[in-house]
């Protein structure tokens, strides 16, 4: 299979485009797309055959659920037959945006986008290629992230070709994804709304919007099994062993730990933050943007894992940030991507 990639300008739509990628989504074939998040693999949502593709794909463990992606609310209320009162309050506010929401399912919902649970993840993706995609196959799409499955996730076009080409027909390049981590996801098909995945929306955030929610107990205990199944699976690994320290004197451990490695042969790639990354320059270093500003830290964490992996370092040292706010949407995936090798100073 030839994977053809179109450049799609947000602010200019070319409809032919969109309608050529809806077309393939409508006849039972998947297409890579941007959305505000991260680059998502997508695939006609009420058809099984389809969706099974994306775990082909991706490598994808079908206990692993798919997220449904919908251009209206019109279309959440055929997939669920329960929305609550917690899931309109965070549609007002959150939608569309990077909020996905877990809600008892329809009968329409296949079980291979469910992977056998009662509950279906919704989100209204803000991008607008993405709404329009949606809009014209006339269907929700189911869409995790458009990598190889354990791979850090695709913010960039190049990204996605660089795990799915051969794989897929076509990737539509709406440039660097603006966010640049997933989704948060908000379980609310129980008596207590409860974040699984931490992510642009914060903890801190949803608490102004709802007076009852928790984190799941997998965020606060890394001995706790994850309710949501995805989260079980190791996630966001680059090829290159990970180490990330958090501190106020983090980057001296940077410094000596790298030392370390360079002595024994390795070649090592920093992460450091750039009030401290001119103390890296005899290393392949890439900045993390500044502390102050975390949104920069999310926007580039997976490009610069991938770069990583591009100039083929054998080990990646990273300077980490506080579990708070952003923050802990941020350590989320640098633990996962450490395979736990997290260290606080």
């Amino acid at each position: 299979m030839i994977t053809k990639i179109f450049d799609i300008d947000q602010n200019n739509i070319d409809e032919d485009i969109l309608k050529e990628a809806a077309s393939l989504i409508k006849n039972g074939e998947l297409v890579a797309f941007p959305t505000e998040t991260v680059y998502g693999l997508g695939a006609d949502g009420l058809n099984p055959e389809a969706t099974k593709k994306i775990y082909q794909a991706k490598g994808r463990p079908s206990d692993n659920p798919l997220i449904l992606h919908i251009s209206n609310k019109t279309m959440l209320y055929n997939l669920s037959d329960n929305v609550n009162y917690e899931a309109k309050k965070l549609m007002e506010l959150c939608w569309p945006g990077p909020l996905t929401m877990i809600l008892k399912k329809s009968s329409v919902v296949p079980d291979t986008v469910s992977a056998g649970l009662d509950t279906v993840a919704i989100r209204m993706p803000k991008d607008k290629i993405a709404l329009k995609l949606i809009e014209l196959s006339n269907t929700p799409i189911a869409a995790p992230s458009a990598n190889i499955s354990g791979r850090p996730s695709p913010t960039r076009a190049s990204d996605v070709l660089a795990d799915m080409s051969g794989r897929i027909p076509m990737i539509l390049d709406g440039g660097e994804a603006d966010i640049g981590i997933e989704s948060t996801v908000i379980d609310l098909s129980e008596n207590i709304p409860t974040i699984l995945r931490p992510g642009y929306y914060t903890y801190e955030y949803i608490r102004t919007i709802l007076d009852n929610v928790k984190l799941d107990d997998a965020l606060i205990d890394d001995k706790s099994i994850p309710k949501s199944p995805g989260q079980k699976y190791k996630h966001y690994a680059p090829k290159a062993k990970v180490e990330v320290y958090v501190g106020d004197k983090a980057y001296e451990k940077l410094l000596e730990r790298a030392s370390e490695y360079k002595n024994q042969g390795l070649k090592v790639g920093i992460l450091a933050f750039e009030e401290s990354i001119e103390k890296f320059n005899e290393y392949y270093n890439l900045s993390l943007g500044s502390k102050k500003d975390l949104t920069v830290m999310s926007h580039v964490l997976f490009t610069n894992l991938r770069k990583m992996d591009a100039n083929a370092v054998d080990i990646i040292i990273a300077e980490g940030v506080e579990d708070i706010n952003l923050g802990k949407s941020i350590m989320n995936r640098m633990k996962k991507s450490a395979s736990g090798n997290v260290y606080y100073l």
